[in-house]
């Protein structure tokens, strides 16, 4: 049995339903397992999480796009894996990431590559979206997976006064799923 972690902070729910899609996506591999970890649960480094997080053989990052870049309480969580960083504890685990903000761009991008970045500094393998943009072209739709053109990882958009009950629109929470599918998918093909 693989074991897949989603570990992600949302400041108000829009991310938390983005990650919970990512894990749906991850459930839908048969023989994988998926743990979902809000970063305030590591907040102490006793956490049982921790292990979880050390054990497992893919990590998916997710955060909101805050100003541009991975909110304050994740990269929170990503100064807290220095101890790991210093023992290579997630060297070689598969790695990805998915971000969301209230506008269709917001440098969600510069979000992305700070989680490819932790990825890397860990000694991790960046496993990409690997989805054709969507809605690019005049037959195309915002009902498009990939409507927001991410290669790195899974963006969504959540206008700013809409609730989580009814933002990410589907097209962004079926990105997500399928992130969160190609990562369980690889877990299989590379890892021992």
């Amino acid at each position: 049995m693989k074991e897949v972690c989603v570990v992600y902070h949302s400041g108000y729910g829009h991310t938390a339903r983005q990650a919970a899609a990512v894990a749906e996506g991850v459930r839908r591999v048969a023989d994988v397992n998926c743990t979902e970890i809000p970063v305030g649960e590591l907040e102490h480094m006793e956490s049982g999480h921790w292990a979880e997080l050390d054990s497992a053989d893919a990590i998916i990052f997710g955060c909101p796009t805050y100003m541009g870049a991975v909110s304050m309480d994740f990269k929170r969580f990503m100064e807290a894996t220095s101890g790991r960083w210093m023992e290579m504890k997630w060297h070689d685990k598969l790695a990805a990431g998915f971000t969301n903000s209230g506008s269709q761009n917001g440098d969600k991008q510069n979000t992305l590559q700070s989680l490819v970045s932790l990825a890397s500094q860990h000694g991790m393998v960046w496993i990409s979206l690997n989805l054709m943009p969507g809605n690019n072209s005049t037959t195309g739709s915002v009902d498009d997976v990939n409507r927001l053109g991410s290669y790195l990882g899974a963006m969504a958009q959540s206008n700013v006064d809409a609730g989580p009950d009814v933002a990410p629109p589907e097209a962004d929470l079926e990105t997500a799923r399928l992130l969160g599918q190609r990562v369980a998918e690889c877990t299989h093909r590379w890892t021992a």
